[in-house]
C-alpha cells in the first residue's frame, strides 16, 4: 500500500482510456490517510466509478492452490462491479458485489492491525478466549469507525469485513497474525 502512489505514477500514462482498475492493496497511505481507491483516483485523475477494489478472505496461497474462496468486487458503479466479477470468476473463486468501497477498504486495511494483536496473543499464549475477544472487539471497532466515516455497517458482517478478519487472524498462513506470534516472542 505504502509504494502504490509512486508505482501508479510510473505507468498512469499507459492506461486505456475507459479501462477500470481493480486495487488488490489492503492498506492507508502513511501521511495521507487516504484508501487506496483515493489514492489511485489522485494519481491517475479518473473518477471513482472506474476503480473496484477487491477484499475478502483471500490468503494467497490457498487461492494459488485453487482452494474454494469467496470474495467481494466493490465499485460505486454496479455494472463495471458485475463487469470485474465476471473476469474473476472461476471454479475455485467466487466474487459478489458491493457498492460499499469504504467500508470494504476499511475492513481490509484494519483487520490487519487486529491481526497483529491476536499474533501476539497467540505468541504469549493467551488462549482462546483471549483472540476471540480482540477479533469480535476489534470488528465492533472497526465498524463503528467505518459508519463514521461513511459506509454501511452491514459491510463489516460479510465477506470483506468478519469473513477477512477471521482468515487473517486465525490462519497460519496471515503475515500479520504470524509477525504478530513473532513479536510476542
Amino acid at each position: 500500500a505504502q509504494a502504490l502512489r509512486e508505482s501508479l505514477a510510473a505507468w498512469t500514462h499507459l492506461l486505456p482510456a475507459q479501462a477500470t482498475l481493480l486495487s488488490l492493496s489492503k492498506g492507508v497511505e502513511l501521511g495521507t490517510g487516504k484508501r487506496m481507491s483515493e489514492v489511485i483516483a489522485e494519481v491517475t485523475g479518473i473518477g471513482p466509478e472506474r476503480i473496484a477494489v477487491l477484499s475478502g478472505p483471500n490468503l494467497a496461497l490457498e487461492i494459488a492452490r485453487e482452494l474454494p474462496t469467496a470474495t467481494v468486487i466493490a465499485c460505486t458503479d454496479p455494472e463495471r462491479a458485475v463487469a470485474v466479477q465476471q473476469a474473476c470468476t472461476a471454479p475455485y473463486f467466487c466474487p459478489y458485489t458491493n457498492a460499499d468501497v469504504v467500508g470494504c477498504e476499511l475492513a481490509g486495511a484494519i483487520k490487519n492491525i487486529i491481526a497483529l494483536a491476536v499474533g501476539m496473543a497467540h505468541g504469549l499464549n493467551f488462549g482462546d478466549n483471549s483472540s476471540a475477544s480482540l477479533i469480535t472487539r476489534g470488528l465492533a471497532e472497526t465498524a463503528r469507525l467505518g459508519v463514521a466515516l461513511g459506509a454501511d455497517p452491514m459491510t463489516f458482517a460479510g465477506l470483506a469485513g468478519l469473513g477477512d478478519l477471521v482468515a487473517t487472524c486465525s490462519s497460519p498462513l496471515s503475515r500479520n497474525r504470524s509477525f504478530g506470534a513473532r513479536l510476542a516472542r
